[in-house]
């Protein structure tokens, strides 16, 4: 090669180095421009049409499709908005909405009963969507953190459902929570499915079947999201134990606590499905849930109580807007049921739980569930210590932590 071609050669890669930078150069200043644009026509848009100034007017009517995708934005933030506003049916059209849910369980023959973070929200555990919720917090970029869940009691709604399911009025009950509170109450575990898990159990996968062992403490201290090991081994075969709780992004393939199994076949028995305290956003999901292969006139008949919009509520037949605990205590008076109250020393998990060994004792840092004696022997030896310091990790830490959306640009 010549030296007259390698220079030209070299003339014609420096030229377009120096083209493919002059067109990004330019379309940085196009973005640039595009987004000053936006912003002031969004600025413009704020104002009334009496305020607005002739240029103003001209800019708009040469931007039309900028103008009108900011008003569909707009449109779509106002309906996001009312979507997670609380709403509360007066207390007449309360107590007339209740009397139809009565007279309509009192009519059914399979009732099966849908639960979401709601129901907990008296015994102190956040729900998720609420204004205080976890993943609407975590949306605007606040740090979410909870404090050991032992303290936590039954609710007047986990018990109202014990209590139902006893009067054979419930037949199935089918939860997102994992809490652990269902459990506590007494409802039998053949009657209940844990779609997302158990923070009280711990299973080991190498046994066969998986072989599950309850304890009285968290056992999701070290465990996240995809990371599942709790830091003890199976005292029957030594393999890894591993908690029950399915992550957002997870898929759950335990046969128990999950019992998809008893949750489908339910389902598709129920002539009556009653929803409580759930959002209603993750049970969609589940088709299998809502029997949406048959026609819609053969379909259960679908109640929901819960004080935001849920993306079912145009398929029930009736929506109350009010707190579980207030639904469930006039419920329980229009059946003429006496609102049962949860007594620890009946609490199923200290049967239930298996005793760590010598060895694991110092395994875990979470406070553990007091027996009743227990518990009034630790009343009178010292004041009540308070809630405790925040707690992060775990299934109510970065384990449910929610990716946030990217915001899309014009």
């Amino acid at each position: 090669m010549t030296m007259s071609s390698m220079d030209a050669q070299t003339n014609t890669v420096g030229s377009s180095r120096a083209e493919r930078k002059e067109r990004e150069k330019e379309k940085i200043i196009q973005r640039e421009k595009q987004r000053h644009t936006v912003k002031t026509i969004s600025q413009i848009l704020q104002k009334s049409v009496g305020e607005q100034t002739q240029e103003e007017r001209t800019l708009l009517q040469d931007h039309q499709e900028t103008v009108q995708e900011l008003s569909r934005r707009q449109s779509r933030r106002r309906l996001l908005q009312s979507k997670l506003e609380e709403v509360f049916d007066e207390a007449e059209s309360l107590q007339g909405k209740v009397r139809q849910l009565a007279e309509a369980l009192q009519r059914a023959e399979h009732v099966v009963v849908y639960t979401g973070a709601g129901i907990s929200t008296a015994a102190s555990i956040p729900d998720y969507r609420g204004p205080n919720g976890v993943w609407t917090q975590l949306q605007k970029g606040r740090s979410v953190s909870t404090s050991d869940l032992s303290r936590a009691e039954p609710t007047l709604t986990h018990m109202c459902i014990w209590l139902l399911h006893k009067e054979k009025m419930v037949q199935h009950v089918v939860s997102q929570n994992c809490d652990g509170l269902h459990l506590r109450s007494g409802l039998p575990r053949h009657a209940l499915s844990e779609l997302h898990g158990n923070m009280f159990i711990e299973v080991c996968s190498s046994c066969c079947p998986a072989r599950e062992l309850i304890r009285v403490f968290d056992v999701t201290e070290r465990t996240a999201l995809h990371r599942h090991g709790t830091g003890r081994r199976c005292p029957h075969c030594g393999g890894e134990l591993r908690d029950t709780i399915v992550h957002f992004g997870e898929r759950g393939t335990l046969e128990q606590p999950l019992n998809w199994s008893g949750a489908a076949q339910a389902a598709q028995r129920a002539d009556l499905i009653l929803c409580l305290g759930s959002s209603l956003k993750v049970l969609k999901k589940y088709s299998c849930l809502w029997c949406m292969n048959r026609p819609a006139n053969k379909r259960p008949k679908l109640y929901i109580v819960n004080l935001q919009w849920t993306p079912k509520d145009n398929l029930a037949t009736l929506k109350i807007h009010g707190k579980c605990d207030a639904v469930m205590g006039l419920l329980m008076e229009e059946l003429g049921l006496e609102v049962p109250v949860y007594d620890r020393s009946q609490d199923p998990i200290f049967s239930l739980a298996a005793a760590l060994g010598p060895q694991e004792q110092e395994s875990h840092s979470r406070e553990e569930i007091a027996p009743p004696a227990a518990l009034e022997e630790d009343s009178q030896a010292a004041p009540d210590p308070g809630p405790g310091p925040a707690l992060q990790g775990g299934w109510f830490g970065r384990g449910y932590s929610k990716a946030r959306r990217k915001k899309k640009t014009l």
